[in-house]
């Protein structure tokens, strides 16, 4: 089985995800979306994607109009019910994809622009196959401007304030989240020095968040390997 993991900056990668991943069988492909993107083949015939994160938005076919391509892709491929993850750009993707909007987070709510740091997930009633349960009081880390709305009925399974989807199911064969519980502390600086235009327009206390960093990121890593072996474990 192949997994193929699509990218859009080289330090947003599976993270702690990939050795679950490799544990269920998948020999991982890293891909990235707009230099190699996929086939309608592969869409259509990969036994796992995982979409992960970047710094651009789904909004913003404009000036990356591959992205366009993605969203196609994976209308197509989740219209078939193949296995499929989301993470954060991945995530807000997926649900464009199947007919939901994304909008910048704040613009109702007057809540920060950015949600950026360590805090953990209100889990929803929705969640009741427990799929994020090994997350439940984890701190989890957020990295992101723009808020997943879901279309109607497709529920949300977890929230903090200011952003009411933090995540969302598809039957079995789908999950998209719009936080990172991917993310290995070990990998801190490279976020840090890719993302420091973005960190310094928030003016993010950067000691702050690698202090938290040190505080949560192992049980971080381990939580979200558990929670990643769960979902595999139900796709099959």
């Amino acid at each position: 089985m192949k997994c193929i993991a699509l990218y859009h900056v080289r330090f947003e990668d599976l993270g702690s995800f990939a050795a679950p991943i490799e544990r269920a069988g998948y020999a991982v492909e890293y891909r990235h979306a707009g230099a190699a993107p996929l086939s309608a083949e592969d869409w259509r015939d990969t036994g796992l994607v995982v979409v992960l994160g970047g710094p651009i938005g789904v909004n913003d076919t404009a000036g990356y109009p591959w992205l366009a391509g993605t969203i196609d892709g994976l209308r197509l491929r989740l219209a078939s019910r193949r296995p499929t993850l989301g993470i954060c750009l991945g995530a807000q993707l997926m649900a464009a994809a199947i007919g939901g909007r994304i909008e910048r987070r704040g613009a109702a709510s007057g809540m920060p622009a950015m949600e950026l740091g360590w805090s953990p997930l209100a889990l929803a009633l929705a969640d009741g196959g427990g799929v994020l349960d090994a997350l439940r009081g984890i701190p989890v880390l957020h990295w992101h401007g723009d808020n997943i709305v879901p279309p109607p009925g497709v529920a949300a399974l977890a929230a903090t304030p200011g952003t009411p989807c933090q995540a969302f199911a598809l039957e079995r064969h789908a999950l998209a989240l719009q936080f990172h519980p991917e993310f290995q502390a070990a990998a801190l600086e490279e976020w840090l020095t890719g993302h420091a235009v973005e960190l310094a327009r928030a003016a993010v206390d950067l000691h702050a968040l690698r202090a938290d960093t040190r505080l949560h990121g192992a049980a971080l890593a381990r939580a979200g390997a558990r929670m990643l072996d769960g979902w595999l474990s139900g796709i099959h």
